[in-house]
């Protein structure tokens, strides 16, 4: 094998709003968002993200989401896809488990910036992780915020990560 082989790590970024964020947030919220973002982690030919199922992959926009809004390029890693599997293999088994999940604390989002400096030692771009605590900020989400924290998203499409790569 090939010890300085290198593979390109990309970030997918979707607005969850489709466009809906960007219009009506200044009316609810008092201030501009762009999106409502879920991310994922695209590197050795699938797409890795982060739900309320637990840790999922599928064919890079392979989720009912379709095509990402943005690709971001992280760079590249020297990280196996052996060793990569087993990385994620024990956050599903421990961090990244399904019922940890909490919409504005350990998210797609929290997931793809842990992801990212594991593989590349760079963080995903600052205006996905602070999303949360700038919705939480104002008092439209603050008084929403016991409903928001009961909502778990999973994008349909993708398929369960158990830790076997390529017996789904």
């Amino acid at each position: 094998m090939d010890q300085s082989a290198v593979y390109p790590v990309k970030l997918y970024v979707y607005d969850m709003s489709k466009g809906m964020a960007r219009q009506l947030s200044p009316i609810m919220l008092g201030k501009q968002l762009d999106g409502i973002w879920h991310t994922a982690i695209v590197v050795h030919g699938d797409e890795f993200f982060y739900g309320g199922e637990g840790i999922s992959s599928c064919q890079p926009g392979g989720t009912m989401l379709g095509a990402p809004n943005t690709v971001v390029d992280l760079g590249t890693t020297e990280v196996t896809e052996e060793i990569f599997m087993d990385y994620l293999t024990s956050l599903g088994e421990s961090t990244y488990r399904g019922d940890r999940y909490r919409l504005f604390e350990h998210n797609c989002n929290t997931f793809s910036n842990e992801v990212a400096q594991f593989l590349t030692g760079a963080k995903i771009p600052a205006y996905i992780t602070d999303l949360p605590s700038e919705v939480l900020s104002t008092p439209f989400g603050q008084a929403l915020r016991p409903i928001l924290d009961s909502i778990h998203i999973q994008p349909p499409g993708g398929n369960h990560f158990n830790g076997h790569y390529g017996q789904r």
